[in-house]
């Protein structure tokens, strides 16, 4: 009886330990993506990001083959009755059971430097990184989109340096 006590808690440490163990990358999951199709320059990538975990997750930062520098953008006031693009700094953080929308005219993944047209139909990885080192690829497809043609203030730092 002591030696199945033992081996019963054991099983239980074991269980405890792999929830504990749990990457931010294992509690995220992606729906509704999409890219907005573009021929040159920069284009965005959208979706809602939803966290199933009881903890904040950050992502940090974001890569894609099909541009040469991938970010992450916010639009704000620009103070003078208009929006600008920025970087977002710190990136996005998704609530804890809750999800972040990527929209745009909102945050989202910007694309930059597009070495070859995005043309609608195409599917484009992206690849998150998030706070712990964990990674989350997920696949957008390219469609027309003809909103939100906001101004890009590339180098502000928001006064966050």
């Amino acid at each position: 009886m002591c030696a199945t006590v033992a081996l019963t808690g054991s099983l239980v440490a074991a269980c405890g330990s792999d929830a504990e163990s749990t990457s931010d990358a294992d509690a995220v999951s992606v729906s509704d993506q999409w890219v907005k199709a573009a021929r040159s320059g920069m284009t965005a990538a959208f979706g809602t990001l939803t966290n199933s975990s009881d903890h904040d997750i950050r992502v940090v930062s974001a890569h894609s083959d099909a541009a040469q520098t991938t970010e992450m953008h916010e639009v704000v006031d620009n103070g003078g009755g208009g929006t600008t693009m920025r970087r977002k700094d710190g990136g996005f953080v998704i609530p804890a059971d809750g999800s972040l929308t990527l929209t745009p005219g909102g945050e989202h993944f910007m694309l930059m430097a597009i070495p070859t047209p995005i043309t609608t139909g195409r599917s484009v990885a992206v690849t998150m990184r998030f706070a712990d080192g964990s990674t989350r690829r997920f696949d957008a497809l390219a469609r027309d989109f003809d909103g939100n043609q906001e101004n890009y203030a590339p180098g502000h730092d928001g006064g966050h340096r």
